[in-house]
């Protein structure tokens, strides 16, 4: 059981498992079969782990170098050549369980995992980062929609929803490890601009997802309108950290409720995904 907790450890379990009960969510709001949402989940969680331990594997040297002693593969708990096995096997099992809900959904959701391994293997240096996480959240919508048993296309705002709470989960994950990252040659977007125009551009991304969560249905859903007030009332709080200290951890905090809003807002508009 403890080498369990440790394999998935390695895995990113937080993000993991947050990204797949969004993506379970999102189904079921917008009115996929329970079967099918069953399918989705397990393809959306075996995406996950493949990255999180894709992740962790490649990175293991760095880690070490960094004193990363959080992660189990620098403390000696699990090899580094285990976990990329591991990440392997669930990238199959999730093309796989891709296949059982049509050909459409298959080929979308190999583009969001390859994104994902893109990013692990070399692009997270590079200002094609971002582009990684941008594909891979606005992709989410349209998985969705591509998941019923009658597949249809995401509508344009939800899909511009998802990439734009991408950006924002790129530039808040990179945001507390910022000095780290550049001493070991990462030089995405929000490493060149710096903590507080990331911050900047954080809040921005996450705003105007809520906007488009309220506007681009035809009616505004009540969940939608909680999550975007709350995303706003977030939002003049960012832009007060920014002000008087970019450099804090609260700002890191404060950007990552906004997001979890912005996802409210986006749930509640699930009803009104297919185009």
């Amino acid at each position: 059981m403890q080498r369990l907790g440790v394999v998935f450890g390695a895995a990113h379990i937080g993000p993991t498992l947050v990204v797949t009960v969004v993506t379970i969510t999102l189904a079921a709001l917008s009115g996929v079969e329970p079967l099918r949402i069953a399918v989705l989940g397990a393809m959306m969680l075996s995406n996950q782990l493949s990255i999180g331990w894709s992740n962790d594997a490649i990175d293991a040297h760095r880690d070490r170098e960094a004193g990363r002693e959080d992660k189990p593969v620098v403390r000696g708990d699990v090899s580094a050549r285990t976990i990329l096995t591991l990440a392997v096997i669930a990238a199959v099992v999730s093309v796989g369980l891709s296949l059982l809900l049509g050909v459409a959904l298959a080929i979308v959701h190999l583009v969001a995992l390859a994104s994902g391994w893109a990013y692990n293997l070399g692009l997270k240096r590079t200002l094609a980062a971002t582009a990684c996480y941008v594909v891979s959240f606005g992709l989410i919508p349209l998985i969705v929609t591509l998941a019923r048993e009658a597949p249809a296309t995401a509508a344009w705002w939800a899909i511009a929803m998802g990439a734009l709470l991408g950006l924002a989960a790129h530039f808040a994950n990179v945001l507390p490890d910022l000095d780290d990252d550049l001493r070991h040659g990462i030089r995405s977007l929000p490493h060149r601009i710096g903590a507080r125009p990331a911050g900047v551009v954080a809040l921005a991304a996450l705003a105007s997802a809520g906007l488009l969560g309220v506007l681009g249905p035809s009616e505004i859903a009540p969940l939608s309108a909680v999550g975007a007030l709350a995303t706003a009332g977030l939002l003049v709080a960012g832009v007060v950290v920014i002000v008087r200290a970019p450099e804090s951890r609260a700002l890191f905090r404060i950007i990552m409720v906004a997001a979890v809003a912005a996802v409210i807002t986006l749930a509640g508009a699930a009803g009104s995904f297919v185009a």
